[in-house]
């Protein structure tokens, strides 16, 4: 087992020497913006945490790959925010808003194939199967970003509906970050497919956080305004939970115009108070309780050190303890 603290450098240093190739610049610069605007590094993070739980020291063929799932869903956040007209990302201005959306589009494209090369690097021996199951979750992703946008054109999305949304969009690349890292690390079979329920389970709860911190949270620490989801009317966990308990008004207060400063202030305050009024902060705290108890469940189940359940329920408790 890799003691966590060189894990946390070892993610740390591979971020700052992260290199992309200089020309054209205006194709590359952004890759280079967006990387050195840092991030949580949740999922190399968890990638190297699972491998550690079964392999004795770091190197390249975990460490590319690992690498390989930030740089793909940084180019996730690339697009994301085009397509949610986001002016910011972790407090700094976003690609399409520095440069143009065309650069945004191209930049993201190229770091989708960079990330591929970066996964390319895994051990001969687990090659194929690293690559499927990344190209499976590749898919998986854009399958939930569309059902995000769909779901804009709803009046009304179920519970059961939008989680699988989240369990798409958010989920399936926390799960695979776990997966990827026993894989490589030669775990058997079963432990892989619970670590990967784990992850799986892990990002359903921090989506739901996302979204409560959307509303609820500190733009300090947020690094984006609070109320985007309100002023986008995009169906989030509130708004759907919301609905679910019969909540007075809040489509009509989701519809309301938001053009100006202060019609966007007025919009996210009535909507607030609408959530407020059916208790939705306590009840999105009870379910993100509920998903990293069902996570560490997952976990236990994998055959691994018992030290290591304890290393993954604290990963658990940093990423989204900060919600409930």
């Amino acid at each position: 087992m890799i003691p966590e603290a060189i894990l946390d450098q070892a993610v740390k240093d591979l971020f700052q020497h992260i290199t992309f190739q200089s020309q054209p610049a205006g194709l590359y610069d952004p890759l280079r913006y967006m990387i050195a605007i840092g991030g949580k590094r949740i999922r190399p993070r968890l990638c190297l945490t699972t491998y550690s739980l079964y392999a004795q020291e770091l190197t390249p063929e975990i460490l590319e790959p690992a690498a390989g799932l930030e740089v793909f869903h940084t180019f996730t956040l690339i697009h994301d925010d085009i397509m949610d007209h986001s002016e910011l990302r972790r407090g700094q201005t976003t690609v399409w808003k520095k440069w143009n959306e065309d650069t945004a589009i191209l930049s993201g494209d190229v770091m989708c194939i960079d990330a591929y090369k970066r996964i390319a690097k895994a051990p001969a021996a687990v090659l194929p199967q690293a690559l499927q199951l990344f190209s499976k979750t590749a898919s998986e992703v854009c399958d939930g970003q569309q059902l995000d946008m769909d779901f804009e054109n709803r009046s009304q999305v179920s519970m059961e509906e939008y989680m699988q949304m989240i369990g798409l969009k958010t989920g399936v690349l926390i799960a695979c970050a776990a997966q990827l890292g026993a894989l490589i690390a030669g775990a058997d079979a079963r432990s892989q497919q619970c670590l990967y329920d784990y992850g799986y389970y892990l990002g359903l709860a921090f989506q739901v956080a996302d979204d409560f911190l959307d509303a609820y949270g500190d733009q300090k620490v947020f690094g984006k305004p609070i109320g985007g989801d309100i002023l986008n009317g995009k169906k989030s966990w509130l708004t759907v939970k919301a609905g679910e308990l019969g909540a007075d008004g809040l489509g009509e207060a989701l519809s309301a115009p938001a053009r100006s400063e202060a019609e966007k202030a007025a919009k996210i305050a009535r909507v607030m108070a609408i959530y407020n009024s059916v208790g939705i902060a306590e009840a999105a705290r009870g379910a993100i309780r509920e998903l990293n108890a069902l996570a560490i469940k997952k976990a236990e189940e994998a055959q691994m050190d018992p030290s290591g359940c304890q290393i993954l329920a604290s990963f658990a408790d940093a990423l989204v303890g900060r919600s409930y």
